[in-house]
């Protein structure tokens, strides 16, 4: 198995169906109380690649994608539109968007990661696959300029500064990014008659771990 660095044509996810999905195993007692627990340190997201087909053409672009990626066998990118910024949607992505981590006169890589707060609680997502041109880096407040004072690891989402950032200094980052994954199915049933009558094809995709 291999993972192909390429995203799956952002016009055809464009308006899929999908988000992040958890583990939970439950225990219900005697007395009525629950016991909950999970073996999943991370979420992992679905998505139907199908719902986003509008012509003959994104199915011939699907195909072509499927065929090349050999069905489950290789991975590859996804943008998920409801969730590919550090930041909102709404808003430009900034260096200061994602605390990635804190100096200590040594270290010199960090992995990007987004935090997802709510309610006082908040649970943080290392994120893998950044997109070109899109990472923004600070340190102690201060912008810091790619290919000078740092490089960034497309493929792992691992930054690398020239010089270790000193310590206690705060380390910030701002990105979009794809969500690792590949199709979940071996599998695609097309017919032309039933997607001219607004019958589309189920193409399930599913992230993995890298």
């Amino acid at each position: 198995m291999a993972f192909h660095e390429i995203r799956f044509p952002a016009n055809l996810s464009f308006g899929s169906v999908g988000g992040p999905e958890r583990r939970t195993e439950i225990v219900a007692l005697a007395n009525g109380f629950e016991e909950r627990n999970t073996p999943w340190a991370h979420s992992r997201r679905h998505y139907d690649a199908g719902v986003g087909l509008r012509s003959l053409d994104d199915v011939e672009a699907l195909l072509a994608f499927f065929e090349a990626r050999q069905g489950q066998l290789h991975g590859f990118r996804w943008k998920d539109w409801a969730d590919y910024k550090s930041c909102l949607s709404s808003r430009t992505v900034a260096y200061d968007d994602q605390q990635i981590g804190a100096g200590d006169g040594v270290r010199t890589q960090f992995q990007l990661q987004k935090t997802y707060v709510s309610g006082g609680v908040g649970y943080t997502r290392p994120i893998a696959k950044p997109v070109l041109g899109t990472v923004r880096v600070g340190v102690q407040g201060h912008h810091q300029a790619e290919a000078v004072d740092f490089g960034v690891d497309l493929a792992t989402g691992v930054v690398t500064f020239e010089t270790a950032p000193p310590a206690g200094a705060q380390v910030t980052a701002g990105f979009e990014f794809d969500v690792p994954v590949r199709f979940d199915t071996d599998r695609i049933l097309v017919s032309v008659a039933s997607f001219q009558a607004g019958d589309l094809p189920q193409v399930p995709v599913v992230e993995v771990r890298v």
